[in-house]
């Protein structure tokens, strides 16, 4: 690889993405498990929306966004996976430097908008549950629309100042970076400029990004757990709290793993524990999801076999 020489420094043409494994060996054993995930993951989800459009009883304020889930999590693993099965299949390591930062730009636009979706799905739950009367009006279908338009703004914003930001670092080699996809922690580990410009960035966006969601995702969740311990029917608390809970659970996969990737930096050198982190965040989280959401669920059940069935349900 030959670097280009630019006017502030040295421009870099291409990367080398070291991937999961360096083992020859083992890359048929990761091609066949990655692409069986990949599968997995879009077709669980792909059933997911399939339901949601043909259940009647799931057109609710709830699904629509769970919806919207469902397609940001097969836009998360497709960002990443298949460009890894690529490099697999043809034994070669290296990613231009533009399909870099454009794999970036994505990841981050489709996981700020997952932030922002997750905390529009607390503030449902908390209008269904403690706002019953004015639920329909204050989430009606104008307000669905706004926030994920709004949601999608935002994390367009947050993703276009990190791929800017990122592309006035110079790189001076080595240019091997110790993962499966482009992402911000080892770019910086690779820069030869400073970062501290990109680290405020990251850091003062986090807080924005996924601080102030975390927040009013707490919130909501705080009020629904005490308007549910006032329900004196044991089979409506159960209920209330069988939706909650599947939310939940994906908040906590979700913010766990960004914690981990985005809130170390300049503590650890990349490792093996990044790529599994990485692996957590790109591609278990997004499998889990549907089947988070549907393990409780009979009407979602009741859906998914109509489906796979081919018949659909009438209203």
């Amino acid at each position: 690889m030959e670097p280009e020489s630019g006017v502030n420094g040295t421009a870099v043409t291409e990367f080398i993405l070291l991937g999961l494994v360096e083992t020859p060996g083992l890359r048929p054993v990761v091609f066949v498990l990655f692409l069986f995930a990949y599968l997995v993951t879009v077709g669980g989800n792909l059933s997911i929306l399939a339901a949601i459009l043909v259940e009647p009883k799931l057109h609710t304020p709830m699904y629509f966004f769970l919806g919207n889930l469902s397609v940001l999590d097969i836009g998360c693993i497709t960002v990443t996976v298949p460009s890894m099965l690529g490099r697999l299949l043809s034994h070669k390591r290296t990613v231009p430097y533009a399909a870099c930062l454009t794999q970036l730009f994505f990841f981050h636009q489709l996981a700020g908008v997952d932030c922002f979706l997750l905390t529009a799905m607390a503030y449902d739950r908390f209008l269904a549950i403690c706002r019953p009367l004015t639920y329909s009006t204050r989430m009606s279908q104008t307000v669905q629309r706004i926030l994920v338009a709004v949601s999608w703004a935002c994390a367009f914003s947050n993703a276009l100042t990190h791929t800017v930001a990122i592309s006035t670092l110079n790189f001076c080699g080595p240019y091997v970076i110790n993962h499966f996809y482009c992402d911000l922690p080892q770019l910086f580990q690779l820069s030869c400029s400073s970062t501290q410009l990109n680290e405020l960035l990251l850091f003062g966006l986090g807080v924005l990004m996924a601080g102030a969601p975390v927040i009013l995702i707490v919130t909501s969740y705080i009020h629904v757990a005490v308007a549910v311990l006032r329900i004196r029917s044991a089979e409506g608390r159960k209920k209330a709290f069988s939706t909650c809970g599947s939310h939940l659970t994906v908040v906590g996969i979700f913010y766990g793993t960004g914690v981990f990737s985005y809130m170390r930096l300049g503590s650890v050198e990349a490792s093996d524990k990044d790529k599994g982190i990485g692996i957590l965040n790109t591609i278990i989280s997004p499998m889990l999801n549907p089947l988070i959401y549907s393990l409780r669920n009979p009407d979602v059940q009741g859906a998914l076999r109509r489906v796979l069935m081919g018949k659909r349900a009438f209203a």
